[in-house]
């Protein structure tokens, strides 16, 4: 991954606490790291921007609740860039932790953060309907909460059995089976992992103020055949009704289609941020047509030297 690691093990930064989502997604994309949880997303990635840690997983998007404006404005931060090595996509699947010996039956409380109390409330109507619904500041410190004793049962992410005294009263609790989030993984910039033909690259652009700019950008990504898979976007700060877009689409920078793109993108653009070129998740080869291949663009510089030679190929 083109990490300064030789002879240690790598600190992997994640948004905490302990027992989190982030976390099981941290140790899925670098289970040989060292753990540090940080209490906020921002703190996270600022932990690899400052030496204090080579990596940083974060989530970036989750298919119920959507984009997490706290990643994409900590990655558009006037700050030093981080640039995305891997993606993990994680089913979204709860634990229901209890104080040993409780029973269902027993519950009067359960605690999550809202986000994760929406995402089983029929399972709680159908197990518990009589426990009150507590909000806690995430899923491990509703757990936290149980061991405490201020509530009967915390909906957490099943890392969290791991660190908390609790018996696992329920796992696999979702409402929603396809819900899933979407984490990154995130370093310095160095070395870009190498292209699998499999690869997404993620940018952000400030475009200028005018008329079309947006439909003009999204061209020439068109023009060249590009897949766009995600485009966000957030408002400016101090500078209302602007915005930056957030763009994911297939393909590797070292790509000439892409890297064509990107210099398109540069030239008509106010500013792009790039975010890195890395393989997607989901493993699903892109497939890219004639005349977008890298030998069409090949041939065509050929043919143009040979014109500027003088021959008539």
């Amino acid at each position: 991954m083109g990490l300064r690691t030789v002879g240690r093990v790598p600190t992997t930064a994640y948004f905490g606490p302990k027992g989190t989502f982030t976390e099981q997604a941290a140790r899925a994309l670098a289970p040989d790291a060292e753990f540090l949880p940080m209490p906020t997303i921002p703190e996270a990635v600022g932990a690899v921007r400052s030496g204090l840690a080579e990596l940083a997983c974060v989530p970036i998007e989750n298919s119920v609740e959507g984009a997490v404006s706290a990643a994409m404005d900590t990655l558009a931060a006037d700050a030093p860039p981080v640039v995305a090595l891997a993606e993990y996509l994680l089913p979204i699947r709860f634990s229901i932790l209890v104080r040993p010996g409780l029973k269902a039956a027993d519950v009067r409380s359960i605690a999550s953060h809202p986000h994760a109390l929406a995402q089983v409330e029929r399972w709680i109507q159908e197990t518990m309907p009589d426990a009150a619904r507590r909000p806690a500041s995430s899923t491990a410190g509703a757990a936290v909460g149980v061991q405490s004793g201020e509530f009967d049962a915390a909906v957490t992410a099943p890392v969290a059995a791991h660190h908390y005294s609790l018996d696992v009263l329920a796992t696999d609790v979702a409402d929603e089976r396809d819900a899933i989030t979407r984490f990154l993984l995130l370093a310095r910039p160095e070395r870009l992992p190498a292209p699998t033909g499999a690869d997404r690259t993620s940018v952000i652009v400030v475009l200028s103020h005018q008329p079309g700019e947006l439909a003009a950008v999204l061209n020439e990504f068109a023009s060249r055949g590009i897949n766009l898979t995600r485009i966000e976007s957030r408002p400016l700060r101090n500078r209302f009704g602007e915005y930056r877009f957030y763009l994911d689409f297939d393909g590797h920078i070292s790509e000439p289609r892409v890297a064509d793109a990107l210099g398109a993108l540069r030239r008509r653009s106010q500013r792009v941020l790039f975010l890195g070129s890395y393989p997607k998740a989901e493993g699903n080869p892109t497939e890219v047509d004639a005349p977008h291949r890298a030998i069409d663009y090949e041939k065509s510089t050929r043919w143009v030297g040979a014109l500027l030679r003088g021959e008539q190929p």
